[in-house]
């Protein structure tokens, strides 16, 4: 067992390899978004005006606030002392927030893309509408990816499975989390208020 106190990056290597690939993947999108808003801005702004921006705000403190979870629950395990029980059912609980965070991140965009499909608005109504989708999707489908890992984690975690010596899966489920967090934090601003 190596002992990961100074390990750089956190977690397993190959996890960053798939986090880098989804960066370089996001920005991509990111960057096609940019110059396409730049061709026809009046109707990027015109569409950004039918977005709900208190839905993607509470979304944004949602994922902010899942991520800190996480971190309490690395935190938790990687400081853990004599009771190691009571240190694995407080990072499990940690854990359990996030994914009940997660979860909610889930049902709120659903509701917002329901809404939007029932107005008549779909990939196919402009430009933006195509980007809005097809980014806000792809994320869902990292947050849902994300919910399963971290439910993996507490599964482990509230058996005991992580000590500070060994906790190599707790940070590299933890690591993905956040690169999902990240994310968002750049769409969001980009799809819904910058003008």
């Amino acid at each position: 067992m190596k002992t990961l106190k100074n390990q750089y990056p956190p977690g397993d290597f190959a996890v960053w390899i798939i986090i880098y690939v989804e960066l370089i993947t996001f920005s991509g999108l990111f960057l096609g978004y940019a110059f396409s808003r730049r061709g026809d801005i009046e109707l990027f702004n015109a569409s950004q005006l039918l977005l709900d921006q208190r839905m993607g705000f509470i979304n944004t403190l949602i994922l902010i606030t899942s991520s800190y979870f996480v971190v309490k629950a690395v935190h938790t395990i990687k400081s853990m002392g004599a009771d190691k029980e009571e240190a694995s059912r407080k990072a499990a609980l940690w854990l359990l927030g996030s994914i009940g965070l997660g979860g909610m991140f889930l049902v709120i965009k659903m509701i917002e893309f329901t809404g939007k499909y029932a107005e008549g608005i779909n990939l196919s109504t402009n430009t933006f509408f195509m980007f809005y989708f097809l980014s806000t999707a792809f994320h869902f489908c990292h947050v849902l990816l994300g919910t399963i890992v971290l439910f993996n984690l507490y599964q482990k975690t509230k058996i005991g499975g992580y000590t500070p010596a060994d906790h190599v899966g707790l940070e590299s489920g933890a690591s993905y989390w956040h690169m999902v967090d990240l994310l968002w934090i750049v769409l969001f601003p980009l799809i819904y208020i910058i003008r």
